[in-house]
């Protein structure tokens, strides 16, 4: 695919270009295409061309925009990115097929509880506050085995680590530490996910071993 026609074959060349040089089989990326703020007119061209794995950040948008679109689309998986409040919890797990932001055990809790009330069990992302930057949500690196432990207890399947690198430095450095993190605590088996790498940066979270790359920009163009 040298000449591709579409963004999403754009993105999908590049990520294939990015495992070639990591000697890694695309197969083991999922691209979450990443349609905050996009009305479903600019999503169906992506559903048409096939792609069935979708990224929103807020529950409510979330709830207005997909049932209907999952209607037509039964097979479409929904992860929610952004920050989630733990009086959405039930929300969220009512909706979403997997869940990037759990943070901070009073979500752990919430969520566990609300996960039991509809006995339904959804992956989720523990996202780490690797940059140090409180503002953006996420578990500090030395609060995350407790936390671990926590979403344990409430069985939460934990699928694995996320961080969103701080904005204009390098994010390698980063992307390696969430690596090591999900080395050092994960199971033996390797088997944790990392969530890492949106438009700007995807390619080299894929050089670092991201599993879970998140774009929107790329794929959308730039929202208003």
């Amino acid at each position: 695919m040298e000449n591709p026609d579409t963004p999403l074959e754009h993105v999908q060349m590049m990520i294939a270009k990015a495992c070639k040089v990591a000697r890694r089989n695309p197969g083991e990326l999922t691209l979450i295409a990443i349609s905050k703020m996009h009305p479903a007119a600019a999503i169906e061209p992506l559903l048409a061309a096939g792609h069935r794995v979708f990224g929103e950040n807020r529950v409510q948008e979330a709830q207005e925009k997909w049932p209907p679109l999952r209607e037509e689309h039964p097979a479409v998986q929904l992860h929610l990115v952004g920050r989630l409040q733990s009086n959405k919890a039930a929300d969220a797990v009512a909706l979403f097929d997997c869940i990037h932001s759990l943070d901070r055990p009073s979500l752990v809790s919430a969520l566990g509880k609300a996960m039991d009330k509809a006995d339904r069990r959804v992956p989720c992302f523990v996202q780490v506050d690797v940059g140090e930057e409180p503002q953006k949500g996420g578990c500090p690196v030395g609060e995350l085995p407790a936390l671990l432990s926590a979403a344990r207890k409430a069985d939460i399947p934990v699928a694995g680590l996320m961080c969103i690198p701080p904005l204009e430095i390098e994010p390698a450095p980063f992307f390696a530490l969430l690596d090591k993190l999900a080395r050092d605590n994960g199971p033996d088996d390797g088997s944790w996910g990392l969530s890492m790498g949106m438009s700007g940066d995807y390619e080299t979270a894929i050089m670092l071993g991201a599993t879970h790359v998140r774009v929107g920009t790329a794929l959308f163009g730039k929202r208003d």
